[in-house]
């Protein structure tokens, strides 16, 4: 059997820990860039959806929809791959920059009201993700390569 060496984004330092970074940017770009795009197209939608099951799977297919769906799919397998990299105490913390992001784009983009108990909330989240990103991003013990 064949042993396969486990990816460690902390060792050669700068450079693995770079990709980790820019990994992480991705996540968090293809999250809220597919959460606008199907908030988009939902919101400007000119199908009344009723309970039509077929008014939902046209819905599917109209451009903003449809780059949303697919936003969220590279969203899910960059989540995953970046999972493989580094913690889950690091990764869902530091991720969760999307929901300040998203909150922001609600804000500009359809008008949303915001009361400022959610600005509150959010103000909280960026705190932990500051706590959160000054540690390292992976801490679990990696077996010795053979």
């Amino acid at each position: 059997m064949v042993d396969l060496p486990i990816p460690n984004p902390q060792s050669a330092a700068g450079r693995i820990d770079l990709k980790t970074k820019l990994l992480t940017a991705f996540v968090v770009s293809t999250n809220v860039l597919g959460n606008f795009s199907m908030s988009w197209g939902l919101k400007h939608q000119a199908v009344d959806l009723g309970l039509s099951p077929l008014a939902y799977i046209r819905l599917i297919f109209t451009p903003w929809v449809l780059l949303g769906t697919t936003l969220l799919i590279l969203w899910l397998l960059s989540r995953m791959m970046l999972l493989g990299w580094a913690d889950l105490s690091y990764v869902l913390p530091v991720t969760s920059i999307a929901y300040v992001l998203s909150a922001v784009l609600g804000k500009v983009f359809f008008g949303e009201q915001l009361t400022w108990q959610r600005w509150l909330g959010t103000l909280f989240i960026v705190m932990g993700i500051i706590f959160v990103g000054l540690t390292a991003a992976n801490t679990t013990k990696q077996e010795p390569e053979r």
